[in-house]
């Protein structure tokens, strides 16, 4: 039988990291305050006030807010953060609203960019890209981002 403490405080450091394991799988919504890296399956909404690493054997399929993402397994879905990078043999599938975006020459991007305004917060970019899908004509036109996909040479 262990002894149990009564006086500490169940929070979590900001430096705490979350991880999901090769082999585990969730589905679901998660909203954190410190890191996460997710090696097992993910499937759903991720919101961190810090950053993601997706690894290798990492899946990741949903909306995904972070101040930064690292990539080298696979994300699909909608991702907005500050910062991505793509690492080798990072895939991403998917319409990223950020800052900051590097792409490995190994690594994969398919999918559509917008460049994210410095000064809106995670949700205030949300809900921006809520109010344009209401436009039409040439004002939606002109809303629109450039589209660019990339994909890797074999």
């Amino acid at each position: 039988m262990g002894i149990i403490k009564r006086n500490v405080p169940a929070k979590s450091a900001p430096s705490a990291i979350t991880i999901i394991a090769q082999g585990n799988k969730f589905c679901g919504d998660m909203s954190i305050i410190g890191k996460m890296h997710i090696d097992g399956i993910f499937e759903g909404n991720i919101s961190s006030l810090d950053g993601i690493t997706i690894g290798k054997a990492g899946h990741v399929k949903g909306l995904i807010k972070a101040r930064t993402i690292d990539v080298c397994g696979l994300l699909e879905g909608e991702v907005i953060c500050d910062e991505m990078h793509i690492e080798p043999g990072g895939q991403v599938h998917a319409t990223v609203e950020s800052v900051e975006m590097s792409i490995s020459p190994r690594g994969s991007f398919v999918g559509e960019r917008r460049i994210k305004d410095k000064t809106k917060s995670l949700s205030e970019s949300a809900s921006a890209s809520n109010q344009n899908a209401g436009k039409s004509g040439v004002e939606a036109i002109d809303s629109l981002p450039d589209k660019v996909v990339l994909k890797q040479k074999a």
